[in-house]
């Protein structure tokens, strides 16, 4: 196995630094500044305004940034549904990060809709697995959620460890609920502390299970070159590791990527963190999931415009065993919790990319679902 030194050498016959950003991070940025903006204007004509509502509703978190949606449009009606080519079953075996994504999704188009004059009316259809944003004229509203989608973040880093003011934790709090949605906030530090404990225990199951890591080492993006053509998956800039080409990366995930490490490097970020979240749902079902995605996508929207930055740490609710213990543990033993997230502030890190639009728009399927079927009951 090398040593670090070797590794160092390694990196210096790459032609890479390990401290600096890689030969072409001005191509990435360039990417960065255009995927992360605010349209210059509002689209008068019908499709350019679909399409401009498509592409805030792909800015939304998502697990490990694989994107797992596709769009149809259909006259004053989008269609958004899962795109299970790009499921993570390893880490998410029946889908739930997967619709929570979509969930996200579907609360940047509502809030982007209100801001260009529309009304997107949310609505899950159980029976063909997708969901139709219903667009109807209306005053345009520029809210401070809509304001802040393009700073919003999950942030991979350590924060200050400071406490946030009380009245920022009541409207972190009161914006995190949703239909059928509970928010439990945790500023104490033995509660914090407590979490820690399963942070740190679902990450050793993970750790410890070989397609886990399979599966996280392939959304990896060692590099700007390859984040750049794939425009999804988990920027090794973006957690504060080097960039380097995927051989070189792929050898050092090897020789770092230990169980040991990450416990020490989650024990830190959650010491420095100003509190947790837990959200979880009434029911553990897609429709569910849908809202609990949409409560989060409030709640780091607000976060973001109040310059505080948070990040998943899902390990306690990711890991079956360990989630019933964690839903004894908060009171909650009849119900999943669904979300843990840290948060406080910090430094803003190296955003990652999306697709291109035409990448996530259409198909037959998609266009076909969204002229038929039945609309059920979220």
């Amino acid at each position: 196995m090398p040593s670090r030194r070797d590794l160092l050498r390694l990196t210096a016959l790459a032609g890479v630094s390990p401290l600096l950003p890689a030969c072409g991070a001005s191509g990435y940025d360039e990417a960065v500044a255009e995927t992360w903006r605010h349209a210059p204007a509002v689209p008068t004509e019908p499709l350019p305004l679909l399409r401009e509502l498509v592409r805030y509703a792909t800015l939304a978190a998502n697990s490990h940034n694989t994107q797992p949606w596709r769009f149809a449009l259909d006259g004053s009606t989008i269609v958004i549904q899962p795109d299970l080519s790009r499921r993570t079953p390893a880490v998410d075996p029946d889908d739930h990060h997967l619709w929570v994504s979509l969930g996200c999704a579907a609360e940047n188009l509502v809030l982007a809709a209100a801001a260009f004059g529309r009304r997107a009316e949310i609505e899950f259809d159980a029976r063909a697995d997708l969901l139709r944003a219903f667009l109807e004229p209306m005053a345009p509203v520029r809210s401070p959620l809509f304001a802040a989608i393009p700073q919003r973040q999950c942030t991979r880093a350590e924060y200050d460890g400071q406490p946030l003011p009380a009245a920022e934790l009541r409207a972190l709090g009161s914006t995190a609920s949703g239909p059928g949605v509970q928010a439990l906030l945790l500023v104490d530090r033995s509660r914090i502390d407590a979490v820690t404990d399963f942070v740190i225990q679902g990450n050793s199951a993970q750790m410890r299970d070989a397609a886990f890591v399979r599966e996280l080492k392939q959304w990896i993006r060692f590099g700007e070159a390859e984040a750049l053509a794939t425009r999804d998956g988990l920027f090794a800039r973006s957690s504060g590791n080097p960039a380097v080409p995927r051989w070189l990366g792929s050898l050092m995930f090897r020789h770092f990527f230990t169980e040991k490490a990450e416990n020490d490097r989650y024990a830190k970020q959650m010491r420095s963190s100003a509190g947790v979240m837990v959200f979880v749902a009434r029911s553990a079902r897609p429709a569910h999931w849908i809202e609990v995605g949409r409560a989060y996508q409030r709640f780091a929207l607000l976060a973001a415009s109040l310059g505080i930055r948070n990040a998943f740490v899902n390990q306690p609710v990711e890991v079956p065993p360990l989630r019933e213990q964690f839903a004894q543990w908060l009171g909650m033993d009849e119900v999943r919790p669904d979300l843990v997230v840290r948060f406080g502030r910090g430094p803003l890190m190296p955003p990652s990319l999306r697709r291109p639009i035409d990448a996530v728009i259409g198909g037959p399927r998609a266009l076909q679902a969204g002229c038929d079927g039945a609309v059920g009951a979220a």
